[in-house]
């Protein structure tokens, strides 16, 4: 049901999350139980052995040196790990090797099952055992650590328009002709279908290069095969052993290969990256020309989700691991964890932490916040080197409305065409025109219009016809397709749906119909519906058998597009902050989400064979919504950010999108927030940073922030050697001691573009240092305080010359005792028109 906001996939998924299939397996005549897990040893991975090795060789420390002659505009720095470990593949051999060895050792003649070998990111394996042998294996000495498989699940036309990159972010990088140009993105997702025209790369006049610096391969199958790679798809593998291990993987619909069986990994792809001016035609109707936010860039696809249950862990380090190796310059992931991570912080879990490596190679790192909204601290995606996105509306909405007789109009959804204008149609329900009085008793679902041999078509013919929507279409028992080719085989004018007082606060999208037709989305509208169409019934006195149907409407068509609204707001289902630090819910010192991105009603590329949503089964584009749609809007402008800025690390993207974020809607008010899954449009408020992060992205003014708040991996380490009891498990993960990191610093001091206290003991200082990427200016410092705290900024006026630092000192006081999150902002105002947001959030105060 993807574009019921993946209700039913995450449902589906849910049940998944929280239970590990085992398999049994016979040992000496007794089952033993075995699960997959993930383990990790001390000596340190692939790509930090070549970091060393190149310091040893570079002396150019860190910061913007860049060379000029890198055809890739990678760093040189960044570039040679990965153009090692592909001239040596012997180096990724010999680990695999060492790894069989301390298996063999370790579980001396027993029964197990290597998955896989890591070796870039982390230096671990993914290992099929009982408990006891997982037991024997932490016991060893070269081992780290021993975690046990967990599950995932995955959380356009006009978002380009809204989010002005014809005139904006594009025309300063030449026009969509090369926007994002040799940008490899990689997606973590349920694959891609290479036939679609979005992902072909002879559209253009202007021929594609191939991206030096790229390293991956296309796995060819049945379903993908050779020659379904080209120089915009330029990878793509699948990694399901996690999957087969368990027994759950169903090769009939998931398909072990690269191609998306889903629908959902297309979408994304084409979101971020997928070709300018492509047609959509969804069931017969054109709804415009589709185009990715950076249309010229290059997609890799790293298969590790799937249709039937979603994907697990071991299976997306392993397709993680393999997109650093390619040599990936963003990766994009429309994932999250079934379940908080357990441990001392929930930054270390393996998704994060090969993550981390990833963000250490020079990959920009973008995951969706989560489908889990609106409740507080619902956030899925925790740590700060990984840029997290939120959903929010954009101003294109479909709407339809019926017109009944008594002159009640009433809203729908349907991306449908309406009936004539001048004409008023007889209303028939379903019930009330079946071929003999005794099957309703037989079929108590008749109403749902799936058979069309129930009814008489005498009567329906010409008319409109009232089919029931209930549970039974979320769970896809019933479709639309069938009632719609019900209603055709009986000639009806038309065809109403009502709604089944029993689905209560669903949200539907619209959903293509080829003929005239509206779903009341509503229960209330659906029984005003039902109210007048029966008291416009006129029955036998004796016999009570309805002699005439007096009830007529007319439904005016939904396939125009209303362009009014008001936009953006967040919607109700985005996962929302504070950032989880624990799993007993403590609350971490980082703000989530990052920002938010336009993620509702998203038009985009479909999987010819994609079954995630039954509306779209069979079209070549879908109407989806989810915080899964908005990260891929941000990957691919992080790829006109990085093409324009070669030399930008992971932190000087974030830090570009973050700052230059909008707080106002499209009409200059507060970007509000739904509160509520029932009836969000009525609840709802404005849009704190625990909603939207530092706003709403503004692409245009990302490409040109002024100034940016830099990290490095030094960073993020020594921020996770600083909580507390972390030492033991930073080494298992890194192969780093945290003596190493002689001063270890606390989360608020990380140098991220927000600032996020949750607990203010009477006072406490921050410092943030920005980095003037632009030309000479004079910034004016000025602030809004959260509520029960003064805030004291210096300099409150400085001029920074390009490339130079300024290191702002921030003096938070408690002014009161509060337990209530408060907000404020610190904005930098330049004398040549840069203008800088960092939103600030502090939980506790106790003065």
């Amino acid at each position: 049901m993807g574009n019921f906001y993946c209700l039913y996939l995450v449902l589906l998924l849910f049940c998944f999350g929280f239970f590990v299939t085992t398999l049994s397996q016979a040992d000496s005549g007794s089952d033993a139980i075995t699960a997959v897990y993930i383990v990790s040893l001390k000596q340190a991975p692939a790509a930090h052995y070549f970091e060393e090795q190149l310091r040893r060789h570079n002396h150019h420390g860190h910061g913007f040196h860049h060379n000029s002659s890198s055809s890739s505009g990678r760093l040189n720095r960044l570039h040679k790990p990965r153009n090692n470990s592909r001239y040596h593949p012997s180096s990724g051999s010999y680990i695999s090797r060492v790894h069989d060895s301390l298996l063999r050792r370790a579980l001396r003649g027993e029964k197990y099952l290597k998955l896989y070998s890591y070796h870039y990111l982390i230096n671990g394996f993914a290992v099929l055992v009982t408990p006891e042998q997982a037991n024997k294996l932490s016991k060893r000495r070269e081992v780290a650590n021993v975690v046990l498989d967990f599950s995932v699940r995955t959380a356009t036309t006009h978002t380009p328009q809204f989010l002005g990159l014809p005139k904006g972010a594009w025309s300063q990088q030449g026009g969509y002709e090369t926007a994002g140009e040799g940008i490899v993105i990689g997606f973590i997702d349920t694959g891609i279908d290479p036939t679609h025209p979005s992902f072909a790369d002879d559209i253009s006049e202007h021929s594609y290069p191939v991206p030096a610096h790229f390293s991956g391969v296309c796995e060819v199958t049945r379903e993908f095969p050779s020659g379904s790679c080209n120089r915009k798809l330029v990878g793509a593998r699948h990694f399901a052993a996690s999957a087969i291990t368990r027994g759950i993987f169903n090769s009939s619909q998931d398909y072990a290969s690269p191609f998306d069986g889903d629908g959902h990994g297309t979408h994304t792809a084409s979101v971020a990256a997928g070709n300018h001016g492509i047609p959509v035609v969804v069931a017969g109707h054109h709804f415009g020309n589709a185009s990715g936010m950076a249309p010229r860039s290059h997609i890799a696809v790293y298969k590790a989700l799937y249709k039937s249950f979603g994907g697990f862990a071991a299976d997306v380090v392993a397709g993680i691991d393999q997109a650093a190796q390619d040599g990936v310059d963003i990766i994009s992931l429309s994932i999250t964890p079934n379940r908080r991570p357990p441990g001392i912080a929930t930054f270390f879990n393996p998704i994060d932490m090969a993550l981390l490596s990833a963000v250490k190679a020079g990959m920009f790192v973008v995951q969706a916040a989560g489908n889990t909204g609106p409740s507080p601290k619902s956030m899925s995606s925790f740590s700060p080197w990984i840029f997290t996105v939120g959903a929010a509306s954009h101003d294109r909405a479909y709407a339809n409305s019926i017109i009944l007789g008594n002159n009640v109009t009433i809203p729908g959804v349907g991306l449908a065409p309406g009936t004539d204008t001048d004409q008023m149609y007889t209303l028939i329900s379903a019930v009330h025109a079946l071929c003999n009085e005794t099957i309703l008793a037989n079929d108590m679902y008749v109403g749902e219009c799936q058979d069309s041999s129930n009814f008489n078509e005498e009567l329906i013919q010409g008319n409109l016809l009232i089919c029931s929507y209930s549970i039974r279409f979320v769970l896809g028992l019933s479709t639309i397709k069938q009632a719609l080719e019900t209603a055709k085989n009986l000639s009806a004018a038309g065809v109403v749906f009502y709604m089944d007082p029993y689905v209560i606060g669903f949200q539907l999208n619209p959903t293509p119909l080829e003929i005239p037709g509206i779903i009341i989305p509503s229960p209330d509208d659906s029984k005003i519906l039902l109210q007048y169409y029966n008291s416009s019934l006129e029955r036998d006195g004796l016999s009570r058998k309805i002699v005439r149907f007096g009830a007529v409407a007319s439904i005016s068509g939904g396939l125009k597009a209303n362009y009014s609204i008001t936009a953006p707001k967040v919607m109700y289902y985005s996962a929302r902050g504070p950032d989880p630090e624990d799993s007993s819910l403590d609350d971490a010192d980082i703000m989530k989400p990052n920002l938010v991105a336009p993620g509702n009603l998203i038009w985009a590329a479909w999987s010819s064979l994609g079954t995630d949503s039954v509306e779209f089964q069979g079209e070549s584009f879908a109407m989806m919504s989810g915080t899964s749609m908005a990260a891929p809007h941000i990957a691919g402008l992080a790829a006109l950010i990085k093409q324009k800025f070669p030399h930008f690390s992971p932190a000087a993207i974030a830090s570009a999108l973050s700052t230059t974020a909008s707080l106002y809607d499209k009409s200059g008010g507060p970007i509000m927030a739904q509160r509520a899954y029932a009836n969000p449009d009525v609840n709802q408020s404005p849009a704190t940073p625990f909603d939207m992060g530092s706003g709403f992205v503004n692409a245009t003014a990302a490409l040109d922030p002024g100034l940016i708040l830099d990290s490095i991996y030094e960073d993020y380490m020594s921020f996770l050697c600083g909580i507390n009891g972390s030492g033991p498990v930073v080494l298992n993960y890194t192969g780093q001691n945290c003596w190493v990191y002689n001063s270890t610093i606390g989360s608020a001091d990380l140098n991220l573009p927000s600032i996020t206290i949750s607990r203010l003991q009477q006072s406490k200082t921050v410092e943030r240092t920005v980095t003037n990427i632009a030309g000479n200016e004079t910034y004016k410092v000025g602030w809004s305080a959260p509520y029960g705290v003064s805030v004291k900024v210096t300099p409150t006026r400085f001029f920074i010359g390009t490339g130079e630092k300024q290191i702002l000192t921030i003096m938070f006081n408690a002014t009161m005792n509060n337990s209530v999150a408060s907000f404020g902002r610190i904005g930098l105002f330049g004398d040549q028109g840069h203008k800088l947001n960092i939103p600030s959030s502090v939980i506790l105060k106790f003065s």
